[in-house]
Parts: structure tokens; sequence; C-alpha cells
């Protein structure tokens, strides 16, 4: 829906062009400096790169802080950004080398050098925070640097590390205004991106302005831009009636997205498919009643999809099957193999050969507000409940507060979103099961991290289908997690503010700066 809507406007603008009309939807010069507001449930984190890992703290990572490399919209492979250029070192892939541009200018006037980056990545993996990106960069043995020339050590072959270095992981901090060994704790930032933070309220707005000593890969740095932060999407749609904010996004009601038309007058609607997931998270760990592998298995032969989908999301999201989503190398259905249908029967089999009591008791946490969390808990709990095997005890938590639960192993299942870091399998392997996984699940293969180390030493990403196949296999017998559906995106904007649809695109890059009055 998305590239009909695009081929319309670029026609409109080719006959612009010719004298024909249309001249309306070129940006208007007097409308430079007009604040854009955009409306998201998203929550985040921190304003520390080196404590958050989610796709709230990272939209705004991407407009506040550079990174050496970047992705252009809809792109499959990082550009240089920060850095003027980057390449590995040799053939064996453990060697990366980037050199910065000359003159990029920290808020405080100091000038970024390799250094700043060397302490950027140094304190990510120091800090090594509970809910931070550290599990991301574990490849990265060590790190060099000399003026303005940098040196990424691995401690084996990665021909992802670029991707890895393109993510809110590598945004680049100065190294004089954050802490070495802990999180930086006011809301201020200090970075070189496309804006600049001026003012910060948690979990009410950031307000961002054009950064005037932005050099990099964004040509224009865009308006002025105020980040809207609500509660749930009932609160965004609220907001969205009453003209409040200018965009939305991430996430209005379901049954609002259901009605979205592009067609419909006042406004512009951007659907478009998404590499984002859900997944059910199992408590792995000895503590957890989940424990047992054949537990796990009875979880995932009663769960429904195709009743989730419909009846908690109005068919706005898609099932899932596998842990890589469709539309990324290496997809499958390894779930639907093991478990094509809801099976009470099969479960039951499950548990009598596990030698547990049934109804099977546990706990399930989601974080209140985001999406329609709560009325997915309660349709999982009714799935899981009518086969008399298990007892679900759910509960919603505020979302600072669901991260550090079920980082902590407290929680026994947890349903959490997952949003591509950059478009390749192995973003959805290591860090949702690789060993000491950003799950936090307890989950641990050997046989999962042999083939995730055997599929980086590929730079051609097409002769990796065959090690995440068998990945996939593995994680539907183990059961770390039960993918349950795949998104589409949505935004909603205004009828006079155009290039919406370039804040979801699959990059993880969230183009505040390409919106723009019309």
């Amino acid at each position: 829906m998305r590239s009909v809507r695009m081929r319309i406007l670029a026609t409109v603008l080719v006959l612009a062009g010719a004298g024909v009309g249309g001249w309306q939807l070129l940006p208007a010069k007097e409308n430079t400096d007009r604040t854009i507001t955009v409306g998201t449930t998203d929550a985040v984190t921190s304003l520390d790169p080196a404590g958050a890992y989610d796709a709230g703290s990272w939209a705004l990572f991407s407009n506040v802080f550079q990174t050496l490399l970047t992705f252009e919209p809809d792109g499959a492979q990082p550009v240089p950004d920060a850095a003027q250029r980057c390449a590995f070192v040799g053939s064996d892939l453990r060697t990366y080398r980037c050199t910065l541009r000359k003159g990029l200018m920290f808020p405080s006037g100091r000038t970024m050098t390799a250094e700043d980056v060397k302490y950027s990545f140094d304190r990510v993996k120091r800090i090594n925070s509970d809910v931070g990106p550290a599990t991301l960069l574990d490849t990265l043995g060590s790190v060099d640097a000399a003026g303005l020339t940098v040196t990424f050590h691995l401690s084996s072959p990665d021909a992802t590390f670029p991707f890895k270095v393109a993510t809110g992981a590598g945004s680049i901090v100065d190294r004089t205004r954050y802490p070495r060994k802990a999180l930086r704790t006011d809301n201020g930032v200090d970075g070189t991106g496309p804006y600049t933070l001026t003012s910060y309220t948690k979990d009410d707005k950031a307000v961002l302005r054009p950064n005037a000593r932005y050099r990099g890969a964004v040509e224009d740095t865009g308006r002025p831009v105020v980040l809207r932060y609500y509660e749930d999407p009932a609160a965004l749609e609220k907001a969205w009636q009453a003209k409040d904010v200018d965009v939305a996004t991430r996430q209005l009601p379901p049954a609002v997205l259901a009605g979205l038309n592009p067609s419909d007058a006042g406004r512009r609607v951007s659907e478009s498919d998404s590499a984002e997931t859900r997944n059910l998270v199992l408590n792995t760990s000895a503590r957890s009643p989940l424990h047992d592998r054949r537990v796990r298995q009875a979880v995932a032969a009663l769960i429904d999809r195709e009743k989730l989908v419909s009846t908690v999301y109005d068919g706005t999201t898609d099932p899932l099957y596998s842990l890589i989503p469709a539309g990324i190398t290496g997809h499958t259905t390894s779930f639907f193999d093991a478990y094509p249908k809801p099976d009470a029967a099969k479960a039951r089999a499950l548990l009598t050969a596990a030698g547990v009591k049934t109804p099977v008791r546990f706990s399930y946490g989601y974080a209140r507000g985001r999406g329609a969390a709560a009325e997915e808990a309660a349709e999982l709990k009714r799935q899981l409940e009518a086969s008399g095997l298990f007892k679900v005890d759910i509960e919603g938590y505020e979302w600072t507060d669901f991260q550090k639960r079920y980082a902590s192993g407290r929680l026994d299942a947890y349903a959490v979103g997952w949003v591509a870091d950059f478009p390749d399998p192995d973003n959805f392997s290591g860090p949702l099961v690789g060993t000491g996984n950003s799950m936090k699940n307890g989950y641990s293969s050997k046989a999962v991290d042999a083939l995730i180390r055997d599929s980086q030493q590929y730079s051609d990403r097409s002769r990796v289908t065959a090690d995440f196949e068998q990945v996939q296999q593995l994680v539907a017998r183990d059961v770390p997690l039960i993918p349950l559906w795949q998104a589409k995106e949505y935004v909603v904007g205004s009828e006079d503010v155009g290039g919406g649809q370039y804040l979801s695109d699959g990059t993880g890059v969230f183009r505040l700066w390409r919106l723009t009055w019309i």
C-alpha cells in the first residue's frame, strides 16, 4: 500500500515541476521553523545509550546521537554517517576500522575524536546494563583509537558487525559528559545527531531542535519536533482526534488501525510490512515451573495465533510461526511444523511425560500501555486455561518496572515486542536466543550458539540460510520463546505533514528529519 502511495506522490511532484499543478505538496519555506508534534506510546527507558535497548529509546537516539554508520531509507547495507569510511581489514572478518569525518562537534563545542568512539563502545560493554545493548556487541573484544581512526578487534569473525555499529548500541557520546562505569542519570544528552535535545520530561515529551553543527549522512536536518509520549493507545487516539499531535505512530488501538484507509480525507496513512515481532518468552531457569522443556512445549501446543490475531488485533498483525520473520533471510515455519494446531491431547501427554502436577501454575507479566498487551494477555490466559492444564496469573507493570522484573528472572512468562535493529537474521537470533541474550530467560544452547557463530563468518548473507533454519528447529524444540505475530507498521499524519512513511521502514532508524510541512 505504501509503494502505491509513493508512486502517486511522485507523479504529482513531476506534474508540479512541469507547471501543471500540485505545488501545495512542496515544503513551504515559511514553515521551516514551525514545530511538528509526533505522538507515540513507546516509552524511553534511558537517555544514556548504555542503558537502553528498546524501540522508544532508540527512536530518540537515532535523532540526537550519531553512529559511525547508518541506514538509508529502505537500505539493506549501512552507509557512513559519523565515519568518512569503514571497512574490514584483511579477510578474516576479525578487524574492523573506521575513519571519522573531520569537524564533528559535540554541544559543548568539543571536537569528536576516535577516543570518544572507543569510550562509547567500551562503556556499553563495561556497564553491561540488564536492559542495555551489551549483548549486541558480544563479538567485540577490544577497541583502539588514534586521532580520527578507530579499530575494532573482534573475538570471532563477524560479518554483521557493521550492522551492529549502525544501531543505537553504537551511539557516540561525549566522553567528558558520561561516567565511565555508571549510567548518566540527568535529562541531558550530548550527541552529534541531526537534532539537539533542548528539554525532556520522562513519560511526557522530548523537545528537539535541528542541530546546525551536524555533519553526516543526513542532508536536511528538518523541522523542530516535539515527541509526545502517551500512556496507552487509547490516550494516543484521543490526542490524535483532538489534533494535539500532527503524526501518530506506534501505536493506535487495533480497531482504529483496522479502519484506516489511505484515501480518507484530512489525513495521510502509511501502512507497510514490518519485521517487528512479538514473542511469548518463557523462563527456563530451574526455579521456574516452566523449566522443563516438555512443559514449555505443552504451552506451545495450546497457542492459537489465528484466534489471537483476529480477536485482539483485528487483523492488523499476522500470525508468526518462526523466530525469524517473513521477509528476512532464513525465515521458516518451524513452530507450525512442530505445533500445527492447538492440541490439548498433545499438551497433556507432554505434561504427563514431564511428571508435573496439573494445572501447572505460572506468572505472566506484560507492560501496561504497550499496544493491546492487556487484551493479549487475557486471550492467552483463556487459551491455556481452557485446556485445564495451566493456571496463569497475569499482571501488568509500568514499562521500566516490567523490564527490571523480567531481567531479574521474577516472571515465568512475559510477552515482548522485538523491533529489528538491522535487517539481518542475526538480529533475531543472538539477542533473542543466544547465551546471555537480552530476553534474560536463562536459555543457553551450545548448538544454537555454534550455528550463530558459524553464520557470522559469511559476508554473503544468502549463505546463512541453512544455519538459521537449524537454529529455528532447535528453538521450536527447546521453546525458550514462542513467536506470536509479526506486525504491520502504521503511521498516521495530518494532511499537511509529509514524510511519515520514513518513521518506519524496517531499518530501525526513526527519521524525524524527514517530516515536513506541505
